[in-house]
């Protein structure tokens, strides 16, 4: 007699099932609808097939193809249809490695000659027809030999050195779809034909098997995949928004920045874009009044400091160590000072060292110090992205060292500052998430424990308080080396999430610099260290700025406010009085008076996404008047030039400073 499992359902109930039975007949055993509609089933959180054997007790859930967890699934018979349909195209093709990614999912091909974007609607079109066919994924266990043997005879020489690298207590499983099979961890849905329709092959490109630039070179076909047309479409609309959002290309347009080789991750301003940063770092100031005092700390420390920051020990790959010019060429001078520095990747041991310089008293707290400080990491060369990932960079840091007891409620102080920045810049939905400890980490159990339990309550706290604003989740196991932190994610114009501002809770680094105040008692206590970024890099924030506003930047931040354009030779003396008096008013204006027509002149300006021209002829001249052309509208506005300059005016006003007023 078969012996008997127990299966609990996501609705807390729980059923009595003999060991052995199937996903498929589990849900057969519900519902017959139910057994249509499941692709997958979950048990104890690991997908499996459907129609796999069910041999111990757990938590069932039966996944439909409307579930989120199935579109990995649609996403990875996608790639075995994409590599059947290639071997039938092109016999004598080799499959490689097709896993699923984000959005999607590729798989690598050696073939005589590489693909080409001309191939993909005709890889597409086979694709439709396999699906079609509705072809059973079946699923068989296969010894070594057996594997070895049936890839050697189809010349499929990367398949025999994958079986080769599984480990031996490892069984190989075998998924087919009809006549054509591979080697695979599964699990798959039930048949070709769940996938769907909603796939797009996307691109193609080169790949060394393994990754390595020693082996041969393949071809990678991309493609993504989604559960609904609709779902698909959205994706595409995204990406297409994107490329126009391209902060890279956006920056030539504009000419805000560039990159060059002898300056590998780091940004060359030019006028505009450093305007526009200067902007930027003059509203995060006036954010900062009367709550943190600035100061700024070395670029270089010894290496030491670093040491015993623990920077040195958990942090060295992605820092830059240097040497004095002298020290490499006297190296046999004793008198050579040939200490190691390095370039300060973060700031926060520079600015405790600021808060030991004199004796602190419980009544000084809480510090709290801020710093536009240049950092320096090293990032390698392939995941450097534009302003999104660079080597040098400012981050917009502060440090409080605080008491215990006041830690909650600058955590809370800090929140509200960056929803309130956050706000300012258009983003309103907010994720925050805790991070906890990292399975590398200094301090004690004891040490995380107290932290992340504060976190928690702050946490809780900010949900709770913000009437609905701040969604809140836990990241396990990514917090820094030294702490917990909350880790802010904005969601942008098109949808798309990112990682900004954090809040990092440090009872580790004042211990380590013996950093301390004194309290009521006249006893030596170490403070609590709080990290703090809100825009993180300036550089990214800006980057993200500038793909979220697709260089429409608000006028307050737009690096060039107003052109005063002409339509006439007799209307350039006009213009430039025009443009004296926007000056005068505080705004950054220049005239555009060259011999051109004016629909010329405003396509020129408009891709340099200048937010506001002013057209200019002899009716205007006559008349004290301007028409205003705004960025992205053919519509123009005709107002006398002090309306003009007093609307301007009042719009240019930075948000924190239109509070004031």
């Amino acid at each position: 007699m078969a012996s008997q499992i127990n299966l609990t359902f996501p609705d807390g109930s729980m059923r009595e099932f003999h060991a052995g039975i199937s996903g498929l007949e589990v849900a057969e055993s519900i519902a017959k609808s139910l057994a249509k509609k499941s692709v997958a089933y979950a048990l104890d959180g690991e997908l499996r097939d459907i129609v796999d054997p069910i041999e111990k007790s757990g938590k069932l859930e039966l996944v439909m193809r409307t579930d989120a967890r199935a579109l990995e699934l649609i996403r990875h018979d996608a790639a075995h249809v994409m590599a059947e349909a290639v071997q039938e195209i092109w016999p004598g093709t080799q499959v490689t490695i097709g896993p699923v990614i984000e959005n999607g999912f590729y798989y690598d091909f050696a073939k005589d000659e590489p693909f080409t974007p001309e191939d993909l609607p005709i890889i597409e079109k086979k694709m439709r027809e396999i699906i079609g066919r509705n072809n059973k994924f079946t699923k068989e266990i296969w010894s070594r030999d057996e594997a070895k043997a049936h890839f050697e005879a189809k010349g499929e020489k990367y398949k025999v050195e994958l079986v080769d690298a599984i480990p031996a207590d490892q069984s190989l499983k075998m998924y087919k779809q009809g006549d054509w099979m591979d080697l695979c961890r599964g699990p798959h849905m039930r048949s070709t034909n769940d996938i769907g329709n909603a796939f797009k092959l996307m691109s193609v490109a080169g790949a060394y098997w393994r990754g390595d630039s020693n082996n041969a070179m393949l071809t990678r076909i991309y493609g993504t995949a989604w559960a609904t047309q609709e779902d698909l479409d959205q994706y595409l609309h995204v990406l297409e928004e994107a490329g126009k959002r391209d902060h890279r290309k956006l920056g030539r347009e504009m000419d805000l920045f560039h990159f060059q080789e002898e300056g590998p991750g780091v940004v060359f301003w030019h006028s505009k874009g450093w305007r526009i940063f200067q902007s930027l770092v003059s509203y995060m100031r006036r954010r900062l009044e009367n709550t943190y005092e600035e100061v700024n700390a070395p670029q270089i420390l010894d290496k030491s400091l670093w040491e015993t920051s623990g920077h040195w020990g958990w942090y060295n790959e992605n820092m830059f160590a240097v040497k004095s010019a002298h020290a490499f060429m006297n190296d046999e001078d004793e008198e050579a000072d040939h200490r190691l520095f390095a370039l300060k990747p973060m700031n926060c041991p520079g600015h405790v060292q600021i808060f030991k310089h004199g004796l602190k008293s419980y009544r000084d707290l809480p510090v709290r110090l801020a710093e536009f400080g240049a950092v320096h990491r090293y990032e390698p060369s392939g995941a450097l992205h534009g302003l999104m990932r660079v080597r040098g960079f400012t981050q917009d840091d502060a440090h409080v060292f605080c008491t215990e007891e006041q830690l909650e409620a600058e955590c809370l102080r800090i929140n509200d500052l960056m929803m309130s920045v956050y706000a300012d810049f258009g983003f309103e939905e907010v994720v925050v998430k805790l991070a906890t400890r990292p399975e590398k980490r200094v301090g004690s159990d004891k040490s995380w424990d107290h932290a992340e339990g504060i976190l928690r309550r702050v946490l809780d706290k900010m949900a709770a308080e913000s009437g609905g604003k701040i969604k809140t989740g836990v990241n396990e196991g990514e917090g820094t080396f030294y702490g917990p932190k909350f880790e802010y994610t904005l969601k942008d114009a098109i949808g798309r999430e990112w990682q900004m501002g954090t809040t990092q809770v440090d009872f580790n680094l004042p211990e380590r610099f013996n950093a301390f105040y004194i309290d009521q008692n006249s006893e030596k206590v170490q403070p609590v260290m709080v990290h703090r970024a809100i825009c993180g890099s300036m550089e990214r924030f800006l980057g993200i700025l500038i793909e979220n506003y697709a260089g429409h930047f608000p006028l307050w931040m737009a690096p060039q406010q107003v052109v005063v354009a002409t339509i006439t030779e007799g209307a350039d003396a006009y213009a430039e009085q025009v443009v004296a008096k926007l000056r005068k008013a505080g705004l950054n204006a220049v005239s555009d008076i060259r011999n051109e027509k004016i629909n010329y002149k405003v396509r020129e300006h408009s891709l340099a996404k200048v937010p506001v021209i002013m057209v200019c002829g002899m009716r205007e001249a006559e008349e004290n008047t301007v028409n205003i052309r705004r960025l992205g509208s053919q519509n123009q506005t005709s107002m006398s030039l002090d309306e003009a300059i007093a609307s301007l005016v009042d719009e240019a006003t930075p948000p924190d400073l239109k509070r004031l007023a």
